[in-house]
């Protein structure tokens, strides 16, 4: 695969990811969990986030 095609693609499929997770985190920590409840998810959320953006950087930015 091309370096254009896959930073495009790694790009729209992290976009995406990042949307639905912080979505997700947003709508259990205003709803019926709260704040304190949903802070360990928030804090997974941040991690598994981090992570992610870490492989799209290894995988698609770097120069190896």
């Amino acid at each position: 695969m091309s370096n254009g095609t896959k930073l495009f693609v790694g790009l729209f499929g992290t976009a995406l990811m990042f949307t639905f997770i912080i979505g997700l985190a947003h709508s259990i920590s205003t709803g019926f969990a709260g704040f304190w409840g949903g802070l360990p998810f928030t804090v997974i959320v941040i991690a598994v986030l981090s992570m992610a953006l870490y492989d799209f950087w290894d995988e698609c930015v770097r120069r190896k």
